[in-house]
């Protein structure tokens, strides 16, 4: 199964349900509008009747500089934010439950953000911004560090390219 960009002329989200009803909203009436406006780029995973089985967005972003941890603020001049990608969300249908589709999800994501900042727009590491506890438990066995006052989790570019 490979992650590829949505299509709503081939990707049917129709039957797309996850455990977060805001999730399974934003696929099936946001997400195309804001990949036109460019605002997201949403990658799907699909089944072989094409129905959508998973998904996540990435957007460029930044954080302010005094967000991130001491260690990697040295290399930040300090009138700059930290240039990032954003990992704005990631679901799986519950067709797709205790099937590591999850764990694909995001390694495709991380794996696209670390080939995105090595070839062509800089990032220091992707940000998370979880939904609830349950996500963050689930960013912090990749590990995603918390972002004190925040609420956001962090995960260092550098940490990524380990991976890969």
């Amino acid at each position: 199964m490979e992650a590829v960009l949505l299509d709503t002329t081939l990707h049917i989200r129709d039957h797309f349900e996850c455990e977060q009803p805001s999730l399974t909203a934003y696929l099936k009436t946001q997400a195309s509008q804001d990949v036109k406006k460019r605002l997201a780029a949403c990658f799907v995973i699909v089944n072989d009747t094409n129905h959508i089985i998973g998904y996540y967005t990435l957007a460029n972003h930044s954080l302010d500089r005094a967000l991130v941890p001491d260690k990697y603020q040295k290399r930040i001049p300090p009138s700059y934010h930290v240039p990032v990608t954003l990992l704005g969300r990631l679901a799986r249908d519950y067709s797709a439950k205790k099937t590591g589709l999850g764990e694909m999800l995001l390694m495709d994501a991380l794996h696209r953000a670390y080939q995105i900042s090595k070839n062509s727009i800089g990032s220091m590491a992707v940000v998370v911004d979880p939904i609830d506890e349950k996500a963050v438990l689930f960013y912090d066995k990749y590990g995603f560090i918390t972002l004190p006052d925040s609420g956001k989790m962090f995960l260092p570019l550098q940490t990524i390219a380990s991976l890969f």
